[in-house]
């Protein structure tokens, strides 16, 4: 008889109930447990709305009563270290939502205590499982690119402040703006297409262009009147890279735009590829002709290429590291942040340095 994984869901928001409950749910060898949010009606709420048979307010009352295997944290960012910590501690596997960490610091004390419990941290990065990202990746590792040298990231919005008074918008809970925020997906995206590679120095400017706006349309969700709003909302940047390549991104919260664009472009020495608003295309020449080519993928989320929580409950199961978003990839994206805000807040390019071993930093 299959043994099946015991998993609790820390943090009843967001991403918890459009992703993490339905994904593991969708698993036959995960019995979902518990669920725990500091508004413990949410958390109630959302378990009775399951069938998740219990509730809880504290993580630490639910780790000593239910000693789950396995718990996705989804909660605002300078929890996620702290929770992740004890979460290893009390001998359970983490799924914890992006970015990893608000600092480097943090993301460092993180792999120092998975290596010290031996268990599995990954990161909520789901733009990696999507059909497009893997098929691009394989694409890429096949070697249809080429040396890729040059790369563009960005996610630019015309309406779309996560809500002024929130934690999004209050550096302290979530370590930074939109560069963080939206960045956590597609700077993280273009540099795991290019293989991580080493980088060498950030140069970065922010801007604060619609903190003060009243406009109902530049706020995406619900904010209180008068909240803190003393981050970023506009990012813009670049990434210089010791293999020669080059990285420029480009993210905001609210922009004087037509419309929308969420967007990574890769160019190489063979070839070329634009994953924009979601689709894939691909450049390159054959017989002195350029050619575009556009894969038809599925797109139905369920039969997507790679699973996301099926691939973290398979490397558990098998005992070995996940191949997509381990924790080690959150250290090296807190690195290049923690250097773009020191760029932004000087005015000069800043050398990224490794600190940790192992880290292509």
């Amino acid at each position: 008889m299959m043994t099946k994984l015991k998993y609790a869901l820390i943090g009843a928001g967001g991403n918890a109930e459009k992703k993490h409950i339905h994904g593991y749910l969708s698993l036959e060898n995960v019995q979902v447990a518990s669920i725990c949010d500091i508004d413990l009606d949410k958390a109630s709420k959302m378990a009775q709305k399951y069938n998740v048979p219990s509730a809880y307010q504290d993580y630490k009352d639910m780790f000593a009563a239910e000693k789950p295997d396995i718990v996705s944290i989804v909660t605002p960012n300078f929890l996620h270290a702290e929770i992740t910590e004890y979460a290893l501690s009390q001998g359970a596997h983490v799924h914890c939502e992006k970015p990893l960490s608000i600092n480097a610091e943090e993301a460092r004390r993180i792999l120092q205590a998975r290596d010290r419990y031996g268990k599995l941290v990954m990161i909520g990065l789901n733009n990696r499982f999507t059909n497009e990202a893997v098929f691009l990746k394989k694409w890429i590792d096949d070697g249809h690119l080429g040396d890729i040298y040059s790369a563009k990231a960005g996610w630019v919005r015309r309406s779309g402040i996560p809500g002024r008074g929130t934690w999004f918008t209050d550096k302290k809970r979530s370590g930074g703006g939109v560069m963080i925020d939206l960045g956590a997906h597609y700077l993280d995206l273009a540099l795991y297409l290019m293989d991580r590679p080493k980088a060498s120095y950030v140069a970065g400017k922010t801007y604060q262009n619609f903190i003060h706006t009243t406009a109902r349309n530049r706020n995406g969700y619900k904010g209180i009147e008068g909240g803190v709003f003393n981050v970023e909302d506009a990012a813009i940047g670049y990434v210089g890279l010791d293999n020669g390549a080059s990285l420029s991104f480009d993210f905001s919260w609210a922009s004087n735009i037509e419309e929308d664009r969420f967007y990574v472009e890769l160019m190489g020495t063979k070839g070329g590829a634009s994953l924009v608003n979601g689709t894939l295309k691909l450049f390159g020449d054959s017989s002195d002709i350029c050619l575009d080519i556009t894969p038809k993928l599925k797109l139905n989320p369920q039969l997507q290429l790679l699973n996301e929580f099926r691939h973290f409950v398979d490397a558990i199961a098998q005992g070995r590291q996940t191949l997509v978003a381990p924790a080690d990839d959150g250290l090296y994206f807190a690195q290049i942040v923690d250097a773009f805000y020191e760029s932004a807040e000087k005015g000069l390019p800043v050398q990224v340095v490794s600190a940790y071993p192992g880290v292509l930093v």
